[in-house]
């Protein structure tokens, strides 16, 4: 096995921000994070937060819970440079050409 090439495996806090009250895995993990917590034996781990875990998804809980990712098609969009409405006049600009093939 090559030295120094693989990622610092290390113990981390998971926490499930959907939860109430929060819901917190001390495992081990290559994730990096600024934020740290202090665990119950006494030492301070980085906290990496997460927006669903077995405390919360409805496979594990057999109800239904609204989960806000709302922010996600606006990060893609930014991303991508995507503005409203553009998804459709390229649509738009497809079907007139598929019209101009078969016309011709």
């Amino acid at each position: 096995m090559k030295l120094d090439i693989h990622p610092e495996y290390r113990d981390v806090i998971f926490e499930d921000v959907s939860a109430n009250p929060p819901f917190r895995v001390k495992t081990r993990s290559t994730r990096t994070s600024e934020e740290t917590i202090e665990w119950e034996d006494g030492n301070t781990y980085p906290l990496i937060k997460m927006e669903i875990s077995s405390a919360t998804h409805p496979f594990f809980t057999g109800k239904m819970m609204l989960v806000d990712t709302a922010g996600m098609v606006e990060r893609y969009r930014r991303r991508y440079g995507i503005e409203d409405g553009e998804e459709e006049k390229e649509e738009e600009k497809e079907e007139e050409k598929e019209e101009e093939k078969t016309d011709s």
